[in-house]
């Protein structure tokens, strides 16, 4: 069976995706900004209340993937942290500024994560030669990567996918993701033949406030008054879309 890996943006989106039979969540905070590192009270009651598999996103900000010393010190701490509430895998990525992978760095945080499975995210598709990282990162012992072979889109990437999917060769699973619905992933997934995918599948929930000051922001939100979480029907109806095919 193809598998599905939720974004969750928050523990109500994490409840949402185990409900609808996502096998894992990638765990982050500010989603807007391509993910952050969660903060220790979700994930300490994700791992009370969820079953499926917990994997944060350890990303100290957004942005590029070249970070500071004081950048890498948060992320080793921030592994700390996971390690101990009994993640069940944590998500890195970290590059040099030449766009290839920072193997020390990422050695580091893999060593330090163990026991802990380690999925490198997207900052694989910022790369400069991402056949190379992909070899680079097998030797580092990852266990996945999350990738939309370096376009805007899994679908649009899906050529480059399944290229990688057939140099990786078992030896590390290439997970599609980015802009992932359920128009496309039926595609996405005859195209590449991915085993599992990655999607938020996300819809926006109104805020219930009665009274709205128009006159100011607290954020660069378009709509301050909605906010997203994972919806449970978009999950089922994804991974029911997924397995179409076979």
């Amino acid at each position: 069976m193809i598998q599905m890996e939720v974004c969750a943006n928050s523990l109500s989106s994490a409840l949402a995706a185990q409900e609808g039979g996502a096998v894992r969540v990638e765990f982050c905070d500010n989603l807007h900004e391509g993910g952050t590192t969660p903060s220790y009270a979700q994930l300490k009651l994700a791992k009370e209340m969820l079953h499926i598999l917990v994997y944060p996103i350890i990303r100290p900000r957004g942005g590029d993937f070249l970070y500071s010393d004081l950048e890498f010190h948060i992320m080793k701490e921030d592994i700390k942290m996971c390690k101990s509430l009994n993640c069940d895998g944590v998500v890195i990525g970290i590059l040099k500024a030449d766009g290839s992978i920072d193997k020390e760095r990422c050695a580091e945080l893999i060593a330090l994560a163990r026991p802990m499975k380690v999925t490198f995210h997207r900052a694989f598709d910022m790369c400069k030669d991402l056949e190379k990282a992909l070899e680079e990162l097998i030797e580092l012992g990852c266990e996945r990567i999350l990738t939309s072979g370096a376009a805007a889109s899994a679908l649009l990437g899906a050529e480059k996918l399944k290229g990688l999917i057939t140099q990786a060769a078992g030896r590390i699973s290439i997970m599609p993701g980015a802009g992932v619905k359920t128009e496309n992933i039926a595609e996405i997934i005859r195209i590449t033949g991915a085993k599992e995918f990655h999607a938020s599948a996300k819809h926006a929930v109104k805020s219930d406030m009665k009274f709205r000051n128009p006159g100011l922001s607290m954020g660069t939100s378009v709509d301050e008054f909605s906010f997203d979480l994972t919806d449970t029907a978009t999950v089922k109806k994804l991974i029911e879309l997924a397995n179409s095919n076979k």
